[in-house]
């Protein structure tokens, strides 16, 4: 969530509005009373024609209070935006809440119905192997969930920050690859580098890796293609590099690219579990791309006809150490 400096602060905003409103009343008293018959009094001494002093007055008072009323329309209404925006965090809050539960409590009751089975049950050596398998994947899917959200933790207070070498992007890429090869099985990763040359490029190992496995797991699971595809492109710019994850998957909706960067946000609906995914991967893979002071952006050209997501980062940056 970002951070608002203090004078965005809705309290110091409503606070600010309120004594605009206490000053916009006291002058009104102020000027009608004390200054009115000050007024009046050096008129009457001089003999001056009395709606040149009064006429000047009134358009005074009448601008400074719409100058003061204008000030607090503007806090009302900034009080108002922060409410909706607070409101939208609590609701996708409450949507990932119910769809995180979800995803913990599907291999929990899985381990739970083969432990079971366990206790209750003779099982030859063959069947305990096949479920322990079983046991297995769920332990994974927790522990994957869990991670996900140390991680996010850790990405939100800075302490990856100084964990940075130099290695070359194509290189890191191929490799994380074949690394996590059983994970994507049945889904081709092509790596493409016009240049022909090393990329080298600062990078925190871990947290680009973290990066790499959110955007191929998010190509992967989006895509019912018969022969899913993402195809890994390194394009040198004049002012940096973007690289270039293409998929060929179910593609995203013009409505929805600008949203789901969002923490919390999920495509679908969380209430009648049409949602996929925790609504952090691509958080966590823009806060990623800007820890190395890049971006990430992602188009489409609609339902059905793939995604692409590009990292854009800078030709120099400047390591905070």
């Amino acid at each position: 969530m970002n951070r608002f400096k203090w004078y965005y602060h809705p309290i110091f905003i409503f606070v600010f509005s309120i004594l605009a409103l206490a000053a916009a009343l006291f002058l009104y008293i102020y000027w009608y009373i004390e200054v009115s018959a000050v007024l009046t009094e050096v008129v009457q001494k001089h003999h001056l024609d009395p709606s040149q002093f009064f006429e000047v007055k009134t358009w005074v008072v009448i601008m400074v209070l719409s100058i003061l009323m204008g000030i607090i329309l503007v806090g009302v209404f900034i009080i108002f935006i922060y409410n909706q925006k607070t409101w939208q965090l609590y609701r996708l809050q409450r949507n990932f809440i119910n769809s995180f539960t979800h995803e913990l409590k599907t291999p929990v009751t899985s381990l739970k119905l083969y432990l079971d089975t366990f206790a209750k049950h003779e099982l030859s050596r063959e069947e305990q192997i096949k479920y322990i398998g079983y046991m297995i994947l769920d332990v994974d899917r927790l522990l994957e969930h869990i991670n996900r959200i140390l991680n996010l933790a850790r990405i939100e207070s800075g302490s990856f920050r100084k964990e940075f070498v130099k290695e070359d992007l194509v290189r890191t890429v191929s490799q994380f690859y074949q690394n996590n090869a059983d994970l994507f099985r049945n889904f081709e990763v092509m790596v493409h580098n016009p240049a022909d040359m090393p990329v080298h490029y600062p990078i925190n190992p871990p947290l680009f890796d973290m990066l790499l496995m959110n955007i191929m797991i998010n190509a992967m699971k989006y895509n019912e293609s018969a022969n899913p595809r993402l195809d890994v492109r390194f394009i040198p710019r004049k002012k940096g590099l973007d690289v270039r994850f293409e998929d060929n998957g179910i593609g995203i909706q013009q409505s929805e690219i600008k949203k789901i960067f969002r923490i919390f946000y999920q495509v679908g609906h969380a209430d009648d579990m049409t949602a996929k995914g925790s609504g952090l991967g691509l958080y966590m893979v823009q806060q990623i791309a800007r820890i190395h002071r890049g971006k990430v952006t992602a188009e489409s050209e609609g339902e059905g006809k793939g995604t692409v997501f590009t990292l854009t980062l800078p030709l120099r940056i400047r390591v905070e150490g």
